[in-house]
C-alpha cells in the first residue's frame, strides 16, 4: 500500500516514439506512447497514433484493455471508434492496428508484466502490410520513463536491429 491515489497529469509523463514508419514518398506515421503506471503486475499507457499508422497483430503478458479516447483504429477487421472498449485476455493477439485518417488516441491498461509478443507469421504479415502501402519499419530511440527493471529488448512492437521477436 502506498497511502492513497497517486494523481498526475498525462503532460507530466515523456511521449516515447515506441513504433516509426516510413513511406517511399518521405512521409512517416508513429506511435507515441505515455508511460503512466508501470508496475510488475499492472501497466497503463496513453498513446497517440498518426493518421494512417499501423501496427502488427501482437498480444501483452496480461489481460489487456484498450479504450478508444479519440479518433478510429480498424483492429484486424473491425473498426474501432471513439467510446471503444477493447479487451484481450492474456495469451490472445489482435491486430493488425491501422489508425483512421484523423489518426487516433488510445488508453491502454494491462494486469500484468505487460511486455509484447507476436508470432514470426505475425511480423511477416506485418512487413507484407506495410510494402503494399509502400512503407517500412524504421528505428525508434530509446524508451524513457520504463523502470530499469522493465526494459527489455522485445517490450514493444518496435524495430530490433538484430532481427529478434518478442
Amino acid at each position: 500500500m502506498i497511502g492513497g491515489p497517486i494523481i498526475r497529469h498525462l503532460d507530466e509523463f515523456p511521449e516515447n516514439e515506441v513504433v516509426r514508419i516510413e513511406y517511399e514518398d518521405g512521409r512517416s506515421s508513429s506511435i507515441l506512447e505515455r508511460f503512466l503506471t508501470i508496475l510488475p503486475n499492472f501497466v497503463s499507457f496513453y498513446n497517440r497514433w498518426d493518421p494512417g499508422m499501423m501496427s502488427l497483430k501482437h498480444g501483452h503478458r496480461g489481460d489487456h484493455v484498450v479504450f478508444v479516447l479519440e479518433g478510429e483504429v480498424t483492429i484486424g477487421d473491425q473498426l474501432c471508434r471513439k467510446g471503444s472498449h477493447i479487451f484481450l485476455m492474456h495469451g490472445d493477439r489482435f491486430g493488425p492496428w491501422i489508425a483512421g485518417p484523423q489518426g487516433c488516441e488510445l488508453l491502454g491498461i494491462i494486469a500484468g508484466e505487460g511486455g509484447a509478443f507476436w508470432s514470426d507469421q505475425d511480423m511477416t504479415d506485418y512487413r507484407d502490410l506495410l510494402a503494399r502501402h509502400g512503407a517500412k519499419q524504421i528505428a525508434v530511440p530509446r524508451l524513457q520513463n520504463v523502470a530499469a527493471w522493465k526494459v527489455r529488448r522485445d517490450s514493444l512492437p518496435g524495430p530490433d536491429p538484430e532481427g529478434g521477436k518478442g
